[in-house]
């Protein structure tokens, strides 16, 4: 009898650390491959029209840093999705999934397309002597209304009649910092792509 109890004691005794260890093994798992679920990353532009480069001013143009924290919440407006703030007029938030360049446009009150720029205060059609140029990553492209804005793009919109060596010349414009603000903290109390601290994957085990 004692030996039978003595059996049963060790096959408890065995599953319980069994299950001890299969617990381990998966939170280990959950540590090693834990990745943030939202979305924060930058791209940068600049627009041009008629030769003169576009300076975004006023308060429309800017989310304040407090509707934008970043979250791992689910992003509700569109303005969240992608936006500008800071003050910096040339670096585009994203915030979201599959975030257009007309989004963002949009959401800044803009349409960009290759028929027309039009801005709060004014409309500027296409023409036979002006048209709308899209320089995206160096390579002219037809349009970027339904472009996926990806991390560290950089774009060039013109208006005007402008030869290839000015369209050229004002790409170099466009800044290279997207990368900058991945891994700075972002005003909005934020991280772009910073590494993940162990303190995050530990918050992610339970």
């Amino acid at each position: 009898m004692n030996k039978y109890v003595q059996f049963i004691k060790a096959k408890w005794f065995l599953l319980g650390v069994g299950l001890i260890i299969g617990a381990l093994i998966i939170l280990g798992i959950r540590f090693a491959t834990y990745k943030p679920e939202g979305v924060h990353y930058h791209a940068t532009f600049v627009v041009y029209i008629n030769g003169q480069r576009e300076k975004f001013e006023g308060l429309r143009y800017y989310e304040e840093t407090e509707a934008t924290a970043c979250t791992l919440e689910k992003v509700e407006t569109p303005s969240e999705r992608a936006h500008m703030h800071g003050n910096v007029s040339d670096v585009v938030h994203v915030e979201d999934h599959l975030v257009t360049w007309g989004h963002f446009f949009q959401n800044i009150d803009w349409i960009a397309n290759p028929d027309l720029i039009k801005t709060p205060e004014r409309m500027l059609q296409s023409n036979t002597q002006d048209k709308v140029t899209f320089m995206l990553n160096g390579k002219v492209v037809p349009d970027i209304t339904t472009q996926v804005i990806k991390d560290q793009d950089r774009l060039l919109v013109d208006f005007g009649n402008s030869s290839e060596q000015t369209l050229q010349r004002e790409y170099k414009t466009v800044p290279a910092t997207a990368q900058k603000y991945n891994v700075a903290q972002d005003p909005a109390g934020c991280s772009g792509n910073k590494p993940t601290t162990t303190s995050d994957r530990f918050k992610h085990l339970f």
